[in-house]
């Protein structure tokens, strides 16, 4: 029997119909879902806040951003965090990217413990950032050590000295540094390393954590180095979390937020 007219043509319209559908639906996926890229994973998902948290009144998702902001009528009294529940890292690699204001002061933290005493607020490692590009890729601990490492410093961090081993951590810090920090080598110059970073718009902030070394990278640049051979005072895993500190009105943002869990001791 003849096929009626158009039949084929019909049914082939609808093949190639199904198939792009199809087709569309496998390459939607965004920047920020939760894919492998080189062994690295998307921590958020860029619509929601599901897996991390936070206070509500400084946080929020906007533009697929991950946005922390303190206005005149939410002025802190201390720094607060967003926690990524996900687990307790110990080696890995984190990459994201970072936009904050001019008066904004902010952090990455990582191998970090959260403080009962406070809500939000975590004691650990942090990779700082802020508007003014002062502090921006140096390595200061959070309610412990202070600075540990200044932007261009290549560190070796020393075990306590007895002498100070049973006395309150403050006591071997120094102008906010810690005491026992030994500068080893330069990454160069502070402020030539600063024109690397851009004060508006966006810059990647890329962490390298293993063993008792962590280096912090902006834009791919090398900004800090440190190996920590405090095996009184240093953390082998702990909580990630970015934060908004205390001080004027501000906003950071955080988009892309990738993790890449590595192994050895």
């Amino acid at each position: 029997m003849r096929p009626y007219p158009g039949i084929n043509n019909m049914w082939m319209a609808l093949i190639l119909l199904v198939f792009i559908t199809a087709s569309c639906g496998r390459s939607k996926e965004g920047p920020q879902e939760n894919i492998s890229e080189d062994g690295f994973r998307y921590i958020f998902d860029g619509e929601s806040l599901n897996g991390w948290e936070g206070d509500p009144n400084y946080w929020r998702v906007e533009d697929s951003s991950l946005v922390g902001e303190i206005v005149p009528e939410t002025v802190l009294e201390h720094n607060t965090f967003i926690i990524w529940q996900g687990g307790k890292p110990g080696n890995f690699e984190l990459k994201l990217e970072y936009r904050i204001s001019e008066d904004g002061n902010s952090g990455i933290n990582y191998r970090s413990i959260r403080i009962d005493s406070l809500p939000y607020a975590l004691r650990g490692y942090q990779a700082d950032i802020d508007g003014r590009n002062r502090y921006t890729g140096q390595n200061y601990e959070e309610r412990k050590r202070t600075t540990l490492a200044y932007r261009g410093q290549k560190v070796v961090v020393n075990s306590q000295p007895d002498s100070l081993r049973s006395s309150p951590i403050r006591a071997n810090v120094r102008r906010n540094a810690w005491g026992s920090m030994e500068v080893v080598g330069s990454l160069g110059d502070t402020d030539s390393l600063s024109t690397y970073i851009k004060s508006d718009g966006w810059n990647e902030c890329h962490l390298v954590v293993q063993g008792n070394r962590m280096r912090h990278y902006i834009n791919g640049v090398l900004m800090s180095d440190i190996t920590d051979n405090d095996t009184l005072n240093r953390t082998s895993e702990g909580l990630i979390g970015v934060q908004v500190h205390v001080g004027p009105p501000m906003e950071v943002a955080f988009r892309n937020i990738r993790l890449k869990e590595l192994g050895g001791d």
